[in-house]
């Protein structure tokens, strides 16, 4: 069974996804970063493709995206990365980037080497989930992969059950109309915004990211969700200067309740 789908099975409730950027602080700390994610017991690891032109990212991620690639890093060395570190944890892994890339690769290809590898799943935010269906989700079903769409207050309800409908895995419920590392936006909105999905009785899980930085922020996705996906503010702690290890420790210390 797909790592992703087990493991929400067996833990369905305050899960805690952390992203961060491939390559990033230096080319070869992939390995390390997830490997120290697994030891502090995160529920889920989110690693992202670094790429010239990421839209649904801020300024950090935007950051730490140009500096793992001018560190050298390219999806043939990454993929070789998560092998090497699919074989010290069962923590499900998986990969956010942009269609494009796939397509670079080559699409088919590419998602065969990354279930070789031990990827467990991916967000694509650029691929059209009508796209997904037509020439992906069968290859997706064979290969055992999952997919998560972005589901954000705008969405429309026809939308969200077409979503539901496709999501191998979880949804990832985008907190507010902002890029990655925002401030969200009015409490009142987003408190009526996730009612309203949880009135929605999804067959999937959802995760709530975007905008959350702190333990405050992890215990109200908590409260209205599966559980919290931490980006930016994760890239900014591998930023510190320090050691690597004790500094994730540190962080997912703090921001967990």
């Amino acid at each position: 069974m797909n790592r992703i789908i087990e493991h929400f099975k067996n833990k369905p409730e305050r899960n805690l996804n952390i992203y961060f950027t491939a390559g990033f602080p230096e080319l070869n700390d992939t390995g390390r970063i997830i490997e120290t994610l697994s030891k502090n017991k995160v529920d889920l690891i989110e690693i992202g493709m670094p790429y010239s032109d990421p839209m649904a990212d801020g300024p950090v991620i935007q950051s730490s995206s140009s500096r793992s690639l001018k560190n050298g890093m390219k999806l043939n060395i990454l993929l070789e990365q998560l092998q090497e570190a699919r074989s010290k944890t069962e923590v499900p892994f998986i990969l956010m980037g942009y269609y494009n890339q796939v397509l670079q690769y080559g699409d088919e290809a590419f998602f065969k080497k990354a279930k070789e590898v031990g990827v467990d799943g991916f967000i694509l935010p650029d691929l059209p989930f009508e796209m997904y269906e037509k020439l992906y989700r069968d290859l997706f079903e064979e290969l055992d992969l999952g997919i998560s769409f972005l589901v954000s207050p705008q969405t429309s309800e026809a939308r969200i059950r077409e979503i539901d409908r496709l999501t191998r895995g979880f949804i990832y419920l985008v907190s507010s109309n902002i890029i990655t590392g925002g401030s969200g936006s009015n409490e009142a909105h987003q408190e009526a915004y996730f009612k309203k999905i949880k009135e929605m009785d999804l067959k999937n899980p959802y995760l709530i990211g975007f905008g959350i930085s702190d333990k405050a922020g992890v215990e109200n996705a908590y409260k209205n969700a599966n559980g919290a996906i931490i980006g930016s503010a994760f890239i900014g702690a591998l930023e510190k200067e320090g050691n690597l290890e004790e500094n994730i420790t540190q962080f997912i210390q703090q921001v967990r309740p």
